[in-house]
């Protein structure tokens, strides 16, 4: 971007002013989700303690939407007294600080107006940016290495840790922040057009489809656009990802492996299809029933979560965790276990439920279920009375990424949630938003 662009999206962040230095480090936990979990708790603990310094006149006010994750948080702390992995919990206990420190900072904290919260979200809406920019480098520089297009896709793109569905998420949230914009000027239109080829490439079938559905419900219902230029966007949406579909094998492969193998038995997968020693997928009926697995059968995604939550019916049903779970972080050896018991490939043996709402009951109990459903609840419900829809993105794309990823066991998920959670949910009720860059 030009330098002037660049300098465009700090203009109006006067730094020696300590309610846009607040701005700043409120989004720095955001902005820092990219890189390792010692600058998240940084920055955390640097936003907590310059709020508390005595900057700001601090008045503590009730809010049920708030002080959920705080309960929620004590809930964690207290299911140390019976959790059947300690030290796996006081880890986890550690990486879900945020819980309390975030929450507690807004329900003491001065209100902010909409429009200041909102430069924070711009803040870091170009942090992603800049992020997918250094992907698309550094997967060039791969390129040129070892001429391998897959550096390009996925996992490949943004690594394995950071996780390109995780990525993809937040990516796409960014992007709706874009596109909500009204009068946008030629920097917001370049970051759109960054941010889409970014997420395509990152190849979510679960990002697709919750994008999808925002995208047809904000230009059928909520978008001001005229209608024709509503359709028109909507047709070119469906055009491209069509056209990916067909002509980027990659994906092509991808969409195949979850569909078509999903109700079919003991197809080969795509990988192996040339090799003397094939590997067959696992099907939504296998996964759900067959007694026991072999190591050359592979999982696709859907599979694999149909797979998880078979063992922790079986698990609710041999342990009486109803009330208790195992204790926060405190799972992994139960899914290990079973895993053990079903033969399935090792390499399986050290992944989460993929399901925050399964990986709460089972850690937490009925209650702790009861108190993360709660907070989603209201969560929706604020996001719909205040008619804002990117609280709306952030609510929808959160209830739905949480039926397919254990969000919460990763340190960047959690600041992603409880930061924009928090940030939402201190607005005025009730009060039609319009995005302001400003």
């Amino acid at each position: 971007m030009p330098k002037n662009k660049i300098l465009e999206i700090f203009k109006n962040f006067d730094f020696t002013n300590k309610t846009n230095l607040f701005i700043f480090l409120l989004a720095l936990p955001l902005i820092t989700i990219p890189l390792p979990p010692f600058y998240n708790s940084a920055a955390t603990i640097i936003l907590v303690l310059f709020s508390f310094s005595g900057f700001f006149k601090l008045k503590f006010k009730f809010d049920l939407t708030l002080f959920l994750p705080i309960i929620l948080f004590i809930l964690m702390l207290l299911s140390l007294v019976w959790s059947t992995d300690l030290n796996y919990s006081i880890k986890g206990l550690q990486k879900n600080v945020p819980f309390l420190l975030i929450p507690l900072l807004f329900l003491y904290i001065q209100k902010f107006d909409k429009k200041t919260l909102y430069k924070s979200i711009r803040l870091y809406a170009f942090s992603m940016v800049f992020f997918a920019l250094f992907s698309f480098a550094k997967a060039f520089i791969k390129y040129f290495q070892t001429s391998n297009k897959d550096v390009f896709l996925y996992n490949e793109l943004v690594s394995v840790e950071l996780n390109a569905i995780y990525i993809a998420a937040f990516a796409s949230f960014c992007l709706f922040y874009f596109i909500l914009l009204k009068n946008k000027k030629t920097i917001d239109l370049i970051a759109i057009y960054i941010l889409v080829l970014f997420i395509v490439l990152l190849n979510s079938k679960t990002v697709f489809f919750i994008d999808f559905i925002l995208l047809i419900w904000f230009y059928a219902k909520k978008g001001v656009a005229h209608s024709s230029v509503k359709w028109v966007t909507i047709t070119l949406g469906i055009t491209f990802l069509f056209l990916s579909y067909i002509y980027v094998p990659q994906v092509h492969d991808r969409v195949v492996s979850e569909y078509e193998t999903a109700f079919v038995d003991n197809t080969i997968y795509a990988d192996s299809k040339n090799n003397d020693n094939k590997i067959y997928n696992v099907s939504l009926q296998q996964a759900w029933s067959k007694p026991s697995f072999e190591t050359n059968e592979f999982f696709p995604g859907t599979a694999y979560r149909v797979f998880q939550a078979r063992i922790f019916k079986e698990i609710l049903k041999e342990q009486n965790i109803w009330l208790t779970g195992f204790g926060i972080n405190a799972s992994d050896k139960e899914i290990i276990a079973k895993h053990q018991q079903y033969k399935l490939f090792e390499d399986y043996n050290y992944h989460n439920f993929h399901n925050q709402y399964i990986q709460i009951f089972a850690e937490l109990g009925i209650f702790g279920l009861l108190i993360f459903i709660t907070m989603l609840f209201l969560n929706l419900k604020n996001a719909l009375l205040n008619n804002n829809f990117l609280h709306i993105v952030f609510a929808i794309t959160m209830i739905i990424l949480f039926l397919t990823e254990s969000v919460l066991c990763r340190q960047k998920g959690i600041l992603f949630f409880i930061t924009l959670y928090c940030i939402f949910n201190s607005m005025e009720q009730n009060r039609k938003i319009k995005i302001s860059r400003k």
